[in-house]
């Protein structure tokens, strides 16, 4: 016999209060909260969100520590391996498809945006997995010396990264800016989409359940303008990501910029529509590299040589 769908209704003498589900950020592996208490409630259309931590000072330390511990063994790693991780990370989220559409739609996307956005975030993803063993190739070169000696130009990761994530893409923004970064061989910290939270921290889950080392990727929720000094001030951080159009010369990009001089930070600016192919490319893993330039002596052969 079937059962009879009950209809729930609300009793409009006693309306109810909806319970928001309370988010944790992502640092060293772990969903702690933040150290500080504080939360705040981003609304689409009216409709709370969620609790999200109000990232602080500390906060942002403490994700840099665990940036900074996993830094060396990530970037020793062989390219292979780091392409298999992040191969692994397309494959989470192909199984939380479902959901990460639901979330986008719950935060202002229609459903064809939404079902968009997670494709291209998948694809994204796979395509940095290729080039994590590639980039070396195209980048790296044997220079031409006027003495007796080998010259070589090769890639070095940059070190500790902190990432700005778009507010207008909240998953694919983010992952075009992380993928690069992991696949040179970094460590990132990311500030997510202060409106649209949501799918950073459930990218977070999928981090914690796959092969990403813990500390290789850390996520703070927050405000830009209350976190900008902190980091753009720490000597901790090699580079900053700022994925935030340049309006003027009294942008928060550009007081960031005059702030990270002091310890020689790289900061780059990006305003790109990341739903766009072009936008995807291996020049956004160089931005986070140095190089590196070994120069190895010729040996040379006695001009006398071995008696025949």
């Amino acid at each position: 016999m079937a059962k009879r769908k009950t209809k729930r209704t609300t009793n409009p003498e006693h309306p109810r209060l909806p319970v928001l589900k309370t988010y944790k950020m992502f640092v060293g592996g772990k969903f702690p909260r933040t150290e500080s208490g504080r939360h705040y409630t981003p609304r689409v259309k009216g409709r709370g969100l969620g609790n999200f931590c109000l990232a602080s000072r500390k906060d942002l330390r403490n994700a840099v520590v665990a940036a900074r511990a996993a830094q060396a063994s990530w970037a020793e790693r062989s390219a292979y391996n780091r392409s298999q991780i992040l191969y692994r990370i397309a494959e989470m989220l192909e199984g939380r498809r479902g959901q990460l559409i639901d979330e986008l739609e719950i935060q202002g996307a229609t459903e064809g945006q939404a079902a968009s956005e997670v494709d291209q975030s998948i694809e994204r993803v796979v395509y940095y997995a290729g080039w994590c063993d590639k980039y070396q190739q195209v980048f790296s070169s044997v220079n031409p010396v006027a003495s007796p000696h080998f010259n070589f130009s090769v890639l070095e990761p940059t070190g500790v990264v902190f990432h700005v994530a778009s507010e207008n893409r909240p998953l694919l923004g983010l992952l075009s800016l992380v993928l690069p970064i992991l696949a040179g061989g970094n460590t990132v910290v990311c500030l997510a989409s202060s409106t649209r939270p949501i799918s950073a921290i459930t990218l977070s889950e999928c981090l914690a359940t796959s092969d990403v080392p813990a500390g290789v990727v850390n996520v703070l929720t927050g405000q830009l303008a209350e976190l900008s000094a902190h980091f753009a001030g720490h000597r901790e951080i090699n580079a900053i990501a700022l994925d935030r159009p340049p309006r003027s010369k009294n942008s928060i990009a550009q007081s960031i910029r005059e702030t990270a001089a002091d310890s020689l930070k790289r900061v780059h600016v990006y305003n790109l529509n990341w739903a766009r192919g072009e936008n995807q490319n291996p020049y956004l893993i160089r931005d986070f590299c140095e190089v590196k330039t070994v120069w190895h002596p010729v040996e040379q052969i006695s001009s006398s040589g071995p008696g025949y």
